[in-house]
């Protein structure tokens, strides 16, 4: 990382990011070019590792870029402010926390992942806690992403 100054390694001020920001982005391989997708998510920590899940219609391109291709980059910021130069134009910038991971996606696999997939969604969205039952699972595709490397980094002023 280039700016050291701003790197994060506090696994809770980590965890505080992820759970402020709404959207992540989900780049996969796509040919040529990346391609780049933002999506609700939930979460969890396993083993040590952060676990996101988001759906998804049950196909359409992102999901077969995944199953091409399962390694992905997630992107998530929150904190996010612009920070005026006055009358120079190179002393703007802006406030933020970001986290930026690499790992493998898969479509969830059984009811019970999904399920348990759709109900970390909501309540990373919502603050709620939802009955998720096997109907409403039924016409979406719940991506599950297992982060196996993670940086972070902030600029607060």
């Amino acid at each position: 990382m280039r700016r050291s100054d701003r790197e994060i390694k506090d696994k809770e001020k980590i965890l505080e990011i992820v759970s402020k920001a709404k959207v992540l982005h989900l780049g996969l391989f796509d040919g040529k070019y990346p391609y780049v997708v933002p999506l609700h998510y939930g979460f969890e920590i396993k083993d040590g590792k952060f676990v996101f899940y988001m759906h998804s219609a049950t196909e359409g391109h992102k999901l077969d870029l995944i199953k091409e291709n399962p390694n992905v980059c997630v992107e998530l910021e929150s904190d996010v402010s612009a920070v005026s130069g006055g009358e120079i134009p190179c002393k703007y910038s802006s406030n933020y926390a970001s986290v930026i991971g690499r790992g493998e996606a898969r479509i969830a696999e059984g009811v019970q992942e999904k399920i348990k997939g759709l109900k970390l969604l909501m309540s990373n969205q919502t603050g709620r806690s939802f009955e998720i039952d096997e109907k409403m699972t039924s016409g979406v595709e719940v991506i599950k992403v297992v982060i196996e490397s993670l940086t972070a980094k902030a600029r607060q002023q």
